[in-house]
């Protein structure tokens, strides 16, 4: 590949060695191998670290990025993009240690991109994949956001929708974007993470969702994001998210878009009937990402 393709994958893992292994022999089997693979592992504690250290020495493409702390997925996608850049990457897909490409997946996701821009004279922001379960079904947690335009340049061979939010499984991102929007917020440490960034690069023109790129997402269920489904178990990460998203709707609705994602919020919860001790706790995380204002790091 050229230099003006160099495609970089990263990929951010924590004690999850046997599906990352899967993801490592899914790249290896692309149409278009990426030129580098990063790894970036948050500290695992199980064998990753050997693991990807005899597949980097095999394989001169894998790189092993060891951060010192667990940082989370934010964190991880903050740091692994950033090495990715100083590299000299002009592409990143970014995607989970369980989400397995199908071998014309960044092909397909880099087609589009390119494609699109000498189509249409845009250029997209971000190209994403359609994100399946195991069983085949659509991914609920991966559904990118559509705009209200979204079937502008929808055409036969051609079936690329406008979207401006997608998670970071199976996403390719330009450089330019970076260059132009800075890092994914580490400080978010775990959700919304993705959509928040997503939807940053996209005020410079939306991305597109390329249903031919297709990964398989490897997760114990197929659920969304639902505050209706809050319990003990999941609290923690529900938190974060609510943190997350009230700290973004503050920069960029101000407080009435806080009230009513408030709102939103609170009768899910109701619908799910989640426990009185979990909901005030879910509203403690809303009132502390009013004062939540991570600074976004640039290139």
């Amino acid at each position: 590949m050229s230099v003006l393709n160099k495609t970089a994958a990263v990929i951010v893992t924590f004690n999850r060695s046997g599906k990352l292994m899967a993801v490592l022999d899914a790249l290896a089997a692309q149409t278009m191998r990426p030129d580098i693979v990063l790894v970036v592992d948050n500290a695992s504690t199980d064998d990753t670290a050997a693991l990807v250290q005899a597949r980097a020495d095999a394989d001169p493409t894998i790189r092993h990025l060891r951060l010192p702390a667990n940082v989370g997925g934010a964190g991880g996608f903050h740091a692994g993009i950033k090495a990715a850049y100083q590299m000299g990457a002009q592409y990143f897909w970014v995607s989970d240690d369980d989400a397995y490409p199908r071998p014309d997946a960044l092909q397909s996701l880099h087609r589009a991109l390119t494609s699109f821009q000498a189509d249409n004279g845009w250029r997209p922001s971000f190209a994403c994949s359609r994100v399946e379960w195991i069983d085949g079904s659509l991914c609920e947690m991966n559904c990118p956001r559509t705009v209200w335009d979204w079937a502008r340049f929808v055409r036969p061979g051609s079936a690329w929708a406008l979207v401006d939010s997608a998670s970071f499984v199976s996403v390719m991102i330009p450089r330019w974007a970076v260059s132009e929007h800075g890092l994914p917020i580490a400080d978010y440490f775990i959700w919304f993470d993705d959509a928040e960034y997503t939807r940053r690069i996209a005020r410079s023109y939306p991305g597109i969702f390329v249903p031919e790129s297709v990964v398989v997402h490897d997760t114990p269920d197929n659920r969304g994001v639902n505050f209706g489904l809050v319990d003990d178990k999941s609290l923690w990460k529900f938190k974060y998210g609510a943190r997350n998203e009230t700290s973004w709707r503050r920069r960029e609705m101000g407080l009435m878009g806080v009230l009513a994602y408030a709102y939103g919020v609170r009768g899910q919860m109701r619908r799910g009937d989640v426990p009185s001790s979990l909901r005030r706790q879910i509203y403690g995380a809303i009132i502390k990402g009013l004062g939540f204002r991570p600074a976004i790091e640039r290139v």
